[in-house]
Formats: structure tokens, C-alpha cells, sequence
């Protein structure tokens, strides 16, 4: 891939690296829970007279965070270490078995209370004779309530403790009000604290609300998200977006900011220019569902491996360039695939 800043060395490097690695992902874990409902098995329901949906298969995955998690595992990540509080719920059992079975992670650093629900997404797929699957709407289970100040404290000394034995540290913020999540602005705090004792730690944190509130970690937004953070309309140029990305970058730490095929616009700060880290152009129909973890991902893998940042980047849109086209599902890349699509032309 001519001007790719990412060499097959390079990745074999990365890939070589990867078992040794201790990487934690800390913040909003979600089960999602496909349900695959056969419309050839439609009955009508006495009780309602509405269709009833006969569910043929179950498929439970950690989602949210646990999307990254999965994205980690897919690369060959040794210990993925999740920080995260589930509920003392069904949803919650479902959760821990698909982590336990996904090879890498290590679940002793999850907090389990009965105050809260397990956030849950349950996906219906409609499956219809001889036609691509259907995704109906949607049914989310979310804390509507703050998280308790207790399950705050267990988390952040469960970080604390962690934090020296790690290699890399990848922060989501998923839900719109903080409060209610695991990254409270209390939390947010302290892993920027966390990050400036420990300047060796990698770190990447994304939040699709309030990417700006965070200091000492390295940052992953898109472009609504920079905008957002530096109080700028939607329809900013892209003169001013650059300028955005590094007003971000002045927090200390890189920022590598997502733009879907187009790659990452990649600030390190310091008075030094952007650096444009082209994306991989892929053919026919995408899901661009869970990109973005597998962007980190990717992202976090080079640089707790000894890559550059531009590298790093490189790395995250080789991965997400893979899991985009796998339609229907929230997708990896495994590390043969990942050799397969370097060798190709973009």
C-alpha cells in the first residue's frame, strides 16, 4: 500500500508483541443479545392477535467496552483486564459467561451490585427465506439513575491497583449522562491522574459526549465529537477542525481523530503539524457498527507494541477496515486477516 505508514514488519511486530501484553478497558460494559427470529415460524397469538416471533437462537456478547474487549482478543492480546460494574441480573450472568469465554480476559476486576441493572442491548434479526437479515427495533436496558458513589470507589481502587502492571489502558464513556455510567466526572479525574504519574501507560479514551473533559490520555474522537469539545458548530471547515484536533492535543497527550474511510487526522502537540494517516477504501456494502472500538483497538495494540503514533493509526484503520465489512454483526479481525489486506492495494 503505497504511503501507508504501516509496514508488514511493522505489523508483524505488533502481532509478535501482542501475547505479552496487560491491557485494562475500563469503563461502560454492555451485553448484547441477538435474537434470531425465523419469520417462517410466524404464529398468530391468541392473546393479542399480533404476530408472535419465534426466537430460533440466542447469541450473547459483551458489547459497548466489551466490543474492545473483543477487538483485543481478536489481535491476540495476552490479559485484557475489563473494569466495569455489571448488575446481580440474569443480563449480568449472560455477560460473564460470554467473557469468560473469550480468550485473554480476566474478569476479577468487575464489581457486581444488585443497585444496578446490566445495560443490555437485545438486537431482534429478522431472518426471511432467501434474503439478508433484518435488525427490527431495538430494546435497551439502561441505569437511568446515577451509579453509586460505593461502586465508584470499588472501580477506582480496582484501577488504582492496576494501573502500575499495565501496558495499556483503553477508557470508553458510552452512555449520554456520565452519571449514570462507570466514567462520572469523578472517575474521569482520577484516571487523568492515574495517567500523569504513570506517563508510561499507554492510554486512549473515547466518549461520544464529552471527549474534551479528559487530561493525560491520549484521545480518539471523530470529527462531530472534536467539534463538539472545542465549541464548534457541525459545520465547521476543516480548517477549523484541524485547529480543534490540536487545541485537544494541548491536554498532553496525542490525539487521533477518526474520519471513517478518510483515516485519522493524528495530533501530537507540541507546535508540531497534523499528520494525515490515509484510511483503506473497501468495496461494497459496509456496517459501520463497533468501527470505532476496533479503531482503538488497533490503535492501542501498536502503540503498547513500540510503534509510532502515525503507525498506530495506521494499524487502527487497517482493523477497522476488516470489521466494517462484516454485515449483520459487531466484528474483529483476526491477525491472518490482517496480513491478508496489508499485502492487497487499497
Amino acid at each position: 500500500m503505497s504511503g501507508f505508514p504501516l509496514t508488514r514488519d511493522k505489523l508483524e511486530q505488533a502481532l509478535g508483541k501482542a501475547k505479552d501484553l496487560r491491557i485494562a478497558v475500563v469503563g461502560d460494559l454492555f451485553l448484547d443479545r441477538y435474537l434470531h427470529i425465523d419469520r417462517k415460524l410466524d404464529e398468530d397469538s391468541i392473546e393479542t392477535g399480533e404476530i408472535a416471533f419465534q426466537v430460533t437462537r440466542v447469541i450473547a456478547s459483551p458489547g459497548a467496552a466489551g466490543t474492545v474487549i473483543n477487538n483485543l482478543s481478536a489481535l491476540g492480546v495476552g490479559t485484557i483486564l475489563p473494569v466495569a460494574f455489571i448488575g446481580d441480573d440474569g443480563e449480568g450472568y449472560e455477560l460473564l459467561q460470554a467473557l469468560r469465554k473469550t480468550p485473554g480476559v480476566e474478569i476479577d476486576h468487575l464489581v457486581t451490585t444488585s443497585e444496578r441493572r446490566t445495560p443490555t442491548y437485545t438486537k431482534p434479526m429478522h431472518l426471511h427465506p432467501g434474503k439478508e437479515p433484518v435488525e427490527g427495533n431495538r430494546l435497551d436496558i439502561r441505569n437511568r439513575l446515577g451509579t453509586p458513589q460505593a461502586v465508584i470507589g470499588e472501580l477506582k481502587a480496582k484501577v488504582t491497583a492496576l494501573w502500575p502492571t499495565l501496558d495499556g489502558v483503553i477508557i470508553l464513556d458510552q452512555v449520554g449522562d456520565p452519571t449514570t455510567g462507570v466514567i462520572t466526572d469523578d472517575m474521569a479525574h482520577h484516571l487523568a491522574e492515574l495517567a500523569r504519574q504513570y506517563p508510561k501507560v499507554v492510554t486512549l479514551a473515547d466518549s461520544r459526549e464529552r471527549i474534551g473533559v479528559f487530561r493525560n490520555l491520549a484521545l480518539k474522537p471523530n470529527r462531530r465529537e472534536t467539534l463538539r469539545a472545542v465549541a464548534l458548530p457541525d459545520d465547521a471547515t476543516d480548517q477549523e477542525l484541524e485547529t480543534g484536533i490540536q487545541k485537544l492535543a494541548q491536554h498532553g497527550a496525542p490525539v487521533f481523530c477518526t474520519r471513517a474511510e478518510e483515516g485519522i487526522l493524528l495530533a501530537t502537540g507540541q507546535g508540531k503539524p497534523l499528520e494525515r494517516v490515509p484510511g483503506i477504501k473497501v468495496k461494497g456494502p459496509i456496517d459501520p457498527v463497533g468501527a470505532g472500538d476496533s479503531t482503538s483497538a488497533g490503535i492501542v495494540l501498536g502503540r503498547t507494541s513500540g510503534l509510532t503514533d502515525a503507525e498506530s493509526a495506521a494499524l487502527g484503520c487497517l482493523v477497522a477496515s476488516i470489521t466494517v465489512q462484516k454485515i449483520g454483526t459487531t466484528g474483529t479481525a483476526s491477525p491472518a486477516e490482517l496480513r491478508a489486506s496489508l499485502g492487497q492495494d487499497p
